[in-house]
């Protein structure tokens, strides 16, 4: 016998060597994507009720806070989330991030000069969210809402600062 020859022992090692590998490989492919899923999914962003349609009086920003739950992965965790609310003439609500597209600050609602304003960069805008001063590259980021059986429902996003147009993050 010559050693370049495949003994029956060898073919056997290698035979099992591969078997194992494979079902190894099999196992792992699910195993990784359990392990690694929740890092790729994209957050899900349900409707939450942020107050009352009778609280709100039209053409006056109201400041609406309320408390959302974060799942991130495995991970749980609750954040206070703050929009400004503002009832139209025949009911509707127009619901703002109040976060400024400009850089990120917070801003608020001047009721003296009808302005929201932001105190860091000083960008204003009008109570429909149009930039009337200020480096503000767009106007305020309209969140989705809507008014169920006397509610004000709204879906939180978070959109790219600085940009002339929305990128949600």
């Amino acid at each position: 016998m010559s050693s370049e020859s495949v003994t029956r022992r060898g073919f056997l090692a290698w035979a099992t060597g591969g078997i194992a590998a494979l079902i190894g490989i099999v196992l792992a492919i699910p195993l990784v994507g359990y392990i690694l899923s929740p890092a790729f999914k994209r957050r899900e962003s349900p409707w939450v009720q942020v107050g009352n349609v009778d609280e709100l009086r039209p053409g006056n920003p109201e400041e609406l806070e309320y408390v959302s739950t974060i799942e991130d992965g495995w991970r749980k965790s609750t954040a206070k989330r703050i929009v400004w609310g503002v009832k139209e003439p025949e009911g509707s609500v127009v619901v703002f991030s109040a976060i400024c597209p400009h850089l990120g600050c917070g801003f608020r609602w001047d009721s003296g000069e009808r302005k929201f304003k932001c105190p860091c960069h000083g960008s204003m805008f009008d109570v429909t969210g149009k930039v009337v001063g200020g480096p503000a590259p767009r106007p305020l980021d309209k969140l989705p809402s809507k008014v169920e059986n006397g509610k004000v429902l709204t879906i939180y996003k978070q959109f790219k600062t600085g940009l002339n147009h929305q990128v949600e993050l």
